[in-house]
């Protein structure tokens, strides 16, 4: 059994993931394969250099992801040309790490943590998709506290990605995560137990 986990920016998705990864989950973690496709030298990398240009570099030659983030927010088209880099390669690699994890034990769900999971229709691969949901006013709040933005730059980001609202139509699990870590970690075992039981 395959599980997509999505949310939105700044919903608590990675807090929810490492709460099932505490319970057992294998987690295979986007977010951590596309810092990983994109380290200097990898074939993504070079694609990124050769569009975007060595302004967007650090000394290190490490990709500057607040650079690249200022100008894929900021143009559609931009953001698109990044995505059909690093997509490819990303599902690549997690399709090798699932497999892995199905080989190991068969009878544990997989979790695939993937932001966009249904943007990019990858959630028509799941069997289950469990949603980390906070409302839209949240989110904005979070996003500005945590990474020091204005709510101009937050609105902006937010706006990037399919509407939380929206994305609840899609979710066969909903980790409303707007309380406290006990009552998020509450939702996080019972759907855990419940996976196990259909897997």
């Amino acid at each position: 059994m395959i599980v997509g986990l999505t949310g939105g920016i700044a919903t608590g998705k990675s807090t929810v993931s490492s709460m099932f990864r505490q319970l057992g989950a294998p987690i295979v973690d986007a977010d951590v394969i596309a810092r990983l496709v994109v380290e200097p030298d990898r074939p993504a990398w070079r694609d990124l250099v050769a569009h975007f240009g060595e302004g967007i570099l650090l000394p290190d030659r490490s990709i500057d992801r607040v650079k690249l983030g200022s100008i894929v927010f900021s143009d559609v088209s931009q953001r698109d040309k990044l995505n059909r880099i690093v997509h490819p390669r990303v599902r690549e690699e997690s399709s090798r790490q699932i497999a892995l994890h199905l080989e190991k034990d068969p009878k544990r769900p997989v979790i695939q943590d993937v932001p966009l999971l249904i943007e990019t229709g990858l959630y028509k691969q799941m069997d289950k998709v469990i949603l980390v949901y906070v409302d839209e006013e949240t989110q904005l709040k979070r996003l500005m506290e945590r990474n020091a933005m204005t709510e101009e730059e937050a609105i902006k980001r937010i706006r990037a990605q399919m509407p939380i609202e929206e994305k609840r139509r899609y979710a066969d699990y909903l980790i409303d995560n707007r309380g406290t870590l006990e009552e998020t970690r509450v939702q996080v075992e019972r759907i855990w137990e419940e996976l196990r039981k259909l897997a």
